[in-house]
Order: C-alpha cells, then sequence, then structure tokens
C-alpha cells in the first residue's frame, strides 16, 4: 500500500510503500576479470582508479546508514577482490557493529578467493555468495572467458577456513541450462547451498531478451523428473525456496516471472558513489560530493547527517513499485557490473 506521509522526517529509510531498508549494497570497484554476458560489456570503459570513492568515504556513509537502521553490508564489484584494500576496509567495517551492524558479506566470482580467504576470515567477514554458472570447464571458458579450476581452488579454499558460502548461477536459455542437475547434485554433496538467478536485462551490452531467460518453472521441471519438490514458505528473501526429497533445499530468484519487489529492503551504492533505491532504477543519486565534503570538513556530525538526510531520504522514498513497474521506460545505461549483485 502507498503511503503519503512526509519523507524527510521519517528516523529510518523507508520507501512511499512501507518497504524499510535494512540492506545495503556496496560496489567497490566496476573492474572485473571475467566477461559474463549478463553482466559486463563486451568493450568496458572502466573508472580510472582515482575516481573511485575511496574507503574513507565509504565508511563514513556506511556509518550514516547503519545509523539510519541498516543491518547488513555487502561487498561487490565488478569483482570486489580486484580492488587493493579491500579487506583493511572489512576489518574497519566492524567498528559499526556496535552501532547496530549485523552481516558483513562479499559477493565474488572466486578467482581469487585461494589468495584472500584467510584473509577474509580474518578480517571479520561473515559469508561470501560466489557466482558460478557452469561446472564443465569448456562451458565455462565460453561464459567467462576464464578458466574454471581457480574458482574451485577458492570454493575449496573458503571451506578449509571456515567461512559460510553460498552458490548463485544464473542461468540463461542454450547457455548453460544444462547445468541445472549437475548443480544441484554438486551443490548437495559438497553441502552448500545454491541459487539459481533469472537473467534479467542488466546486461552490459543491453542484449537481454525474454526468451534468454529460464524461468522459474522452466528450472522446477528439470528438478522434477529427479526429486520430490516441495516449496518451502518464503521468510522475506528475494529467492523461493524449495526442499528436493526432504533432504536438500535450492534457492529460485525469479525476478522477471514472480518478483520479490513488495519486500524490498535493499539499496545500492555504486564505485563512483551513486545510490540506486532499485536495481533497475532509471537513475541513481550522486552523494560522492556530500560524502567528499564531509571528508574534507571539519562541520559537526549532526549537520553532515542532516544534508545526507535531505538528499537521501526523499530519494528513497520515491522508490518505485517494483521491476513490472518500470520496466517499460527508457532504458539506462548502467549494468550489473556496476552496480554489484
Amino acid at each position: 500500500m502507498k503511503h503519503d506521509s512526509p519523507e524527510t522526517t521519517l528516523p529510518i529509510l523507508q520507501d512511499q510503500y512501507g518497504r524499510m531498508k535494512r540492506k545495503l549494497r556496496i560496489s567497490v570497484t566496476d573492474r572485473c576479470n571475467f566477461k559474463c554476458v549478463y553482466c559486463m560489456p563486451e568493450h568496458p570503459e572502466w573508472m580510472k582508479k582515482q575516481d573511485l570513492l575511496s574507503f574513507e568515504a565509504l565508511l563514513i556513509f556506511c556509518q550514516y546508514m547503519v545509523k539510519q537502521g541498516i543491518e547488513s553490508i555487502r561487498i561487490t564489484g565488478g569483482e570486489p577482490l580486484m580492488r587493493q584494500g579491500v579487506v583493511h576496509f572489512i576489518r574497519d567495517l566492524q567498528s559499526l557493529r556496535a552501532l547496530g551492524l549485523k552481516r558483513i558479506s562479499m559477493t565474488t566470482n572466486g578467482h581469487y578467493l585461494a589468495k584472500y580467504a584467510e584473509q577474509l576470515k580474518q578480517a571479520g567477514l561473515d559469508d561470501l555468495n560466489i557466482s558460478l554458472d557452469s561446472l564443465d570447464a569448456t562451458q565455462f571458458k565460453q561464459l567467462t572467458q576464464k578458466d574454471l579450476a581457480p574458482v574451485m581452488h577458492g570454493i575449496a579454499a573458503v571451506q578449509h577456513v571456515g567461512l559460510p558460502i553460498k552458490i548463485n548461477c544464473v542461468l540463461m536459455k542454450g547457455q548453460n541450462d544444462d547445468q541445472i542437475v549437475p548443480m544441484v547434485k554438486w551443490a548437495q554433496q559438497q553441502n552448500i547451498p545454491l541459487r539459481f538467478i533469472e537473467f534479467m536485462p542488466l546486461d552490459g551490452d543491453q542484449h537481454w531478451t525474454q526468451h534468454a531467460v529460464v524461468s522459474e518453472v522452466e528450472i522446477l521441471e528439470q528438478l522434477t523428473a529427479h526429486y520430490q519438490i516441495k516449496e518451502i514458505p518464503q521468510q522475506h528473501e528475494p529467492a523461493r525456496t524449495y526442499q528436493l526429497d526432504g533432504e536438500y533445499a535450492i534457492g529460485i530468484i525469479s525476478t522477471i516471472t514472480h518478483s520479490f519487489c513488495g519486500d524490498c529492503d535493499r539499496i545500492r551504492l555504486t564505485a563512483q558513489g551513486e545510490l540506486y533505491n532499485c536495481l533497475f532504477a532509471k537513475q541513481g543519486l550522486d552523494i560522492k560530493p556530500d560524502l567528499q565534503n564531509m571528508l574534507r570538513n571539519s562541520a559537526s556530525e549532526n549537520m553532515a547527517y542532516q544534508q545526507l538526510d535531505q538528499k537521501i531520504k526523499p530519494y528513497i522514498w520515491h522508490k518505485a513499485k517494483g521491476y513490472h513497474a518500470i520496466q517499460n521506460r527508457n532504458a539506462r545505461k548502467i549494468s550489473m557490473h556496476m552496480l554489484g549483485g
């Protein structure tokens, strides 16, 4: 239900449909060493490193957001482990737990995890989402232009240090939809949670079509031939959960055919300092100058926070109802590699 309350006087981050924001996604870089077609443009134009929002500014922003009710921060990219200093940033975020931060996570392609697994654990990272779209080495290289082996070594490394992980698999018709059953069998054997994700129109070169989407129904049709399937009631999560043979549960994020927008509690910040109130929002809010001013000036924290309130809260308040309400508006030129997963 839509509300008409004044948007700037709210003590929390809430939109006009009553959805409170508890989760923040932060992209720390637009760079990635993979070329996944559902995300990265064929010829990306990387940001200059000096144009990235500094970790000092990010920490100030995170502190503000936690004080507004954010409980979970996920670090994304691009590939976040390509940005030097990200482990130290995770360590710095620990100070926000005293203010109410409950969870610090990361989404990664897994390529560098063998190197960083122990450091991430020691820095205080709570868990990882790892993108893995195929277990077939040849197919994986076609999808990413990289080898599968380093990713599998990285998964083994995080399991060894005891970091909880979840696998995200984006399915595309005719490209990797033959991986549904093999991925389930492997994930169950490894005792790793698995989520399938419908291909979304966030690819860098805007080649997305409805025909390329492997729908939730089609995923379940493949699995029905191998498992007894029972749906588990959804608990304010983007994934609809299904139990297979009463033993192993998978999730399906069906943004296209069954969106979770009604319960969406997340917002996103790009590496250049633009806030997005929705993954599909056509326009972001540039808060980089505000954060840089907070770093340069010694004005009181309360005054700086009031200035952020006046920009951020109205923008979040006017968040659209959901994907299906904005999908036919003019397209934007921003893709998943800039917004994070």
